[in-house]
C-alpha cells in the first residue's frame, strides 16, 4: 500500500513537473537587419509587433552568428555547433546531414510536440520533427510550394508570410493541447528580391531615406572588402531586384512573376509600370541613379519587413487568444544581419558588424522581466542549449553553444569574453572566406583564398570599420593577445581548416 502510495505520489510529481515545461516559438526571419528595428532604435519604420516582444521580455544588444548566411545559420541554430561541426558550411556546396542531433530531436524525445513551418533552406527534409511543411529552397512570395511530410507537394494561393503565418496557426489549433509543444515559424522575408505584399506596395512610396554616413566607401585599407560584388550600385539589377523591367518580354521571364495569379500581377505591375515610366522620363544617370536604386531597395525590403512584423502579431495574438502566453518562450530572431546601404552594400557575408550582429528579442514570462535589456555576447549558436536548458533538459555534450537562461536571470555568472566567427563560401558576391574574433572592443579578422590578410579594427574609435589598424603603431600589443585569443577559440572549437592557416600565416 506504501508502495502504491509512493508510487502515485511520484508519479504525480513527475506529471507535474512535465505539464510546467515551458512551450516554446521560435520565429526565424531571413536577413532582418537590427538597423530597421524601432526596439534597436530604428527610424526607418514601425515594427509594433517584434517591438512588443522586447517590451514585454528582453533585448539582446550583442546577438551575433557564427557564419553569416542563411542555410547555414539555421544548421547552427539547430544542432548548436559550429558550421564545420555540422557540416552546413555554405550555401553553394552544402547539405544537411539530418541524422545528427538537434535540440529539436532532444525535445521531441521527451515528449514536446516539434514542428517547424516555413522556410527551412538546408537541401535535406527535416528530421526528427512530429510535423513539418516547408518552403522549396528559398521560396516564393506568392502563392507559395510547400514540401509537405507525406511527400506531396502543394501550392498554397497567397502572400508568403500570410501562408505560413495560417500554417502555424493550423498546427498550433489542431497539436495535443495535453504535450508541450516547440514550434519554429520560418519566414522568407526580408530576403532579396524583396517582393512586397500587394497591400503594402505603396507603405514606403512617399519616404525617402537618408543615406548611410559610408554609403560611398572606398574601401581603402580593405582589400576583402574592395573585391566584393555586393553594392547597390553595380550588382543590384534593375530588373531582377527592382522590377524595372525593359520589355513585357523580360518581365515574363521572371519565375516570381509568372507564378502570380492574374490580380495579383496586374496589382503588382500597375504599381512598378508607374515608377517605372516616372524613372525614364527623370532620365538619371551617375550617382542619383544609384541614390534612386537606395531609395527603392529600401522601399521594397521595408515594405516585406511590413508583413514579417504583423504576421508576427498575429502568433502573439493567437497565443494570447488560447491562453498559451503565460507558458510560452518566445524567441525573435533574424538568420543573420543585413546591409541598409552601409559601405554601399546589400546582403550580408562579411564579419563587419552589420552583417555579423543580427536582432534577438525573447520573451518569458515568469522568468525574464519586461523591458529588460541585455548586453552579453551570444550568438545563435545558444539559442538550442538555451531552450533545452529551460525544458529541463541535458544539453549533449558536443552542442558547444552555451544555455543564456543565466544571464537573462540575474545571476553573476560571466558570459563569453570574445566570440569566434568563420565564413566559408567563396563565389556569390565574391566575398572572400574569413575567421575572425571579435571582443566587443576590438575586432580581428583573418582573410583567405579569394584575399589573404588581416584586418583589425579598434570598434569604440571606429564603429563602422572604415579603418584597418593591423600593423600599425600603437597596436602590437592588442594583436599579440588577440591571435592568442583566436588560437585559443579555434582549438576549443576544434576548427581545422583554420588552424592550418593560422599555423602558414
Amino acid at each position: 500500500m506504501k508502495y502504491l502510495l509512493f508510487l502515485g505520489l511520484a508519479l504525480l510529481s513527475f506529471f507535474s513537473i512535465y505539464a510546467q515545461r515551458p512551450n516554446i516559438v521560435l520565429i526565424v526571419s531571413d536577413d532582418h537587419s537590427y538597423q530597421t528595428i524601432g526596439a534597436y532604435g530604428g527610424k526607418f519604420m514601425q515594427t509594433p509587433n517584434i517591438d512588443r516582444i522586447a517590451k514585454e521580455g528582453i533585448r539582446f544588444d550583442k546577438a551575433y552568428v557564427t557564419n553569416s548566411i542563411c542555410g547555414p545559420s539555421r544548421a547552427v541554430i539547430l544542432t548548436g555547433k559550429y558550421s564545420h561541426k555540422n557540416g552546413f558550411k555554405d550555401n553553394a556546396n552544402s547539405s544537411f546531414d539530418g541524422s545528427q542531433n538537434t535540440f529539436i530531436k532532444e525535445l521531441t524525445k521527451t515528449g514536446y510536440q516539434t514542428a517547424w513551418i516555413g522556410k527551412w533552406h538546408l537541401q535535406t527534409n527535416p528530421q526528427g520533427f512530429t510535423y513539418w511543411q516547408v518552403l522549396p529552397g528559398q521560396g516564393s512570395y506568392y502563392n507559395p510550394d510547400f514540401l509537405m511530410m507525406n511527400g506531396e507537394r502543394k501550392r498554397v494561393d497567397g502572400y508568403v508570410s500570410d501562408v505560413v503565418e495560417d500554417a502555424a496557426e493550423k498546427w498550433l489549433s489542431e497539436r495535443d493541447p495535453s504535450q508541450p509543444f516547440c514550434l519554429v515559424i520560418g519566414h522568407k522575408n526580408t530576403h532579396r528580391t524583396w517582393m512586397p505584399d500587394t497591400k503594402d506596395l505603396r507603405l514606403f512610396n512617399q519616404s525617402t531615406f537618408p543615406l548611410p554616413a559610408n554609403f560611398y566607401d572606398s574601401y581603402e585599407t580593405r582589400a576583402a572588402a574592395a573585391v566584393q560584388d555586393m553594392t547597390i550600385d553595380k550588382t543590384m539589377r534593375m530588373g531582377y531586384d527592382l522590377k524595372m523591367f525593359g520589355s513585357k518580354e523580360e518581365e515574363d521571364k521572371e519565375f516570381s512573376i509568372k507564378r502570380m495569379t492574374p490580380s495579383q500581377r496586374k496589382a503588382y505591375m500597375t504599381f512598378y509600370d508607374s515608377i517605372h515610366a516616372d524613372l525614364q522620363s527623370k532620365k538619371l544617370s551617375g550617382k542619383e541613379l544609384v541614390e534612386w536604386k537606395y531609395q527603392r531597395y529600401m522601399q521594397d525590403y521595408l515594405a516585406t519587413a511590413a508583413s514579417l512584423d504583423r504576421n508576427i502579431g498575429r502568433t502573439l495574438d493567437f497565443l494570447d487568444k488560447h491562453e498559451l502566453s503565460k507558458n510560452t518562450i518566445v524567441i525573435y530572431v533574424s538568420d543573420q544581419g543585413f546591409y541598409m546601404g552601409e559601405h554601399g552594400w546589400f546582403d550580408k557575408r562579411f564579419m563587419y558588424e552589420e552583417s555579423f550582429r543580427t536582432p534577438m528579442v525573447m520573451r518569458y514570462p515568469g522568468v525574464v522581466k519586461s523591458g529588460s535589456v541585455n548586453s552579453n555576447m551570444v550568438m545563435n549558436l545558444d539559442i538550442g542549449p538555451t531552450l533545452l536548458d529551460a525544458a529541463g533538459i541535458k544539453v549533449p555534450n558536443d552542442m558547444q553553444g552555451k544555455s543564456f537562461l543565466p544571464l537573462i536571470k540575474g545571476s553573476a555568472k560571466k558570459g563569453r569574453d570574445a566570440m569566434y566567427y568563420h565564413y566559408y563560401e567563396n563565389g556569390e558576391h565574391s566575398v572572400s572566406p574569413h575567421f575572425g574574433i571579435s571582443t566587443g572592443r576590438y575586432k580581428l579578422i583573418r582573410f583567405y583564398t579569394r584575399v589573404s590578410g588581416w584586418e583589425l579594427f579598434d570598434l569604440e574609435k571606429d564603429p563602422s570599420e572604415m579603418r584597418n589598424i593591423y600593423g600599425q603603431k600603437g597596436y602590437e600589443k592588442v594583436k599579440a593577445d588577440l591571435k592568442k585569443k583566436l588560437a585559443q577559440l579555434i582549438d576549443q572549437y576544434e576548427d581545422e581548416e583554420a588552424k592550418k592557416i593560422l599555423v602558414i600565416h
